[in-house]
């Protein structure tokens, strides 16, 4: 019990010092927006309105919030500005369960979907591979066996780095030559994950998205190859968004879920930067679970999100 207690604590503290430079902004935003007031009028609701903008919350979910408050607002006569706080933290909260974002709960995969087959999607850049290599090693330690498959062959680094990562983590990397069937790989990574009794596969894909229909050619070949193996295949299409480029994230999100069928997210890159709101406006817009934030360069620093956790992190004093 004490090993999960002090895991549970250095995992929080990880939370915490993640998104240190989004509470700093924020909350520096919001004493301005109602400093001089008393309680919540229109004018304290304007401010608020452009902090939650400014913060990388996206306008449709900052005009959503705003709406939550000034019902709020209406239904109480009386809010002070001195309460806002908890009520941002309570609508925001709302809003993350009603948008089907479930806690993710450590890094498990559902009973009898051996192996569990993830293909990873994403822009070049955004951290994907990285990402992947960190689900590797979070997967291991939770004692699967995880393969990887390297089906972005249009990129030599992309191969080599992925092979890096397999290294560093001690799990088996499934590749071919430059230029390859992206397809083929991913089969005969499925093909060799099944042979070897394998819990977990994850698949590269290719970033590109200067061509969205080639993209969905692609991801759907990837698929249908796939399925003549082990039928449902891929279990999960997660898309890999970088958190730091906040607005950015969101026409990405908005061009794969486009392009493939995306069942979950990762958010990366959340310590780097103060847009953390980002996490909040994708989960509202997308209505696609969030599964992991990034919040550090280290292997442990990829992890499950928890609603609950991360905005008691964002409000915490």
């Amino acid at each position: 019990m004490g090993f999960f207690n002090f895991f549970s604590k250095e995992k929080k503290e990880t939370l915490d010092h993640g998104l240190e430079k989004t509470k700093e902004s924020f909350f520096g935003k919001l004493s301005r927006a109602v400093a001089g007031k008393s309680k919540v009028d229109d004018d304290v609701l304007d401010n608020l309105e452009e902090v939650l903008v400014t913060s990388d919350v996206g306008v449709d979910t900052t005009l959503n919030i705003i709406q939550r408050i000034e019902e709020r607002v209406a239904r109480d006569k009386y809010v002070s500005t001195s309460e806002l706080n908890n009520i941002l933290r309570d609508e925001i909260s709302q809003l993350l369960t009603e948008n089907n974002t479930d806690d993710t709960e450590g890094f498990k995969i559902p009973e009898g979907k051996k192996p569990y087959v993830i293909m990873v999607v994403g822009v070049n850049g955004v951290g994907k591979t990285t990402t992947i290599g960190k689900l590797a090693y979070q997967f291991k330690q939770a004692g699967y066996k995880v393969m990887l498959g390297a089906a972005d062959t249009f990129r030599a680094a992309a191969v080599e780095q992925l092979v890096i990562w397999g290294e560093r983590v001690g799990v088996p990397v499934v590749k071919q030559n430059m230029g390859s069937d992206p397809a083929s790989v991913a089969y005969d990574t499925l093909n060799s994950a099944i042979a070897n009794d394998m819990d977990v596969v994850l698949i590269d894909t290719a970033g590109r998205l200067h061509n969205k229909k080639g993209l969905m050619d692609e991801l759907s070949k990837i698929k249908r190859v796939m399925q003549k193996l082990k039928a449902d295949t891929p279990d999960d299409v997660m898309l890999v968004l970088d958190g730091s480029t906040g607005q950015n994230a969101f026409e990405q999100a908005k061009q794969f879920t486009q392009a493939t069928d995306v069942t979950s997210m990762a958010i990366t890159k959340l310590d780097g930067s103060a847009k953390g709101g980002v996490v909040i406006g994708i989960s509202d817009q997308f209505k696609i679970p969030v599964r992991y934030i990034g919040l550090g360069e280290g292997m442990e620093d990829l992890q499950g999100f928890n609603r609950r956790e991360f905005v008691d992190s964002l409000f915490k004093s």
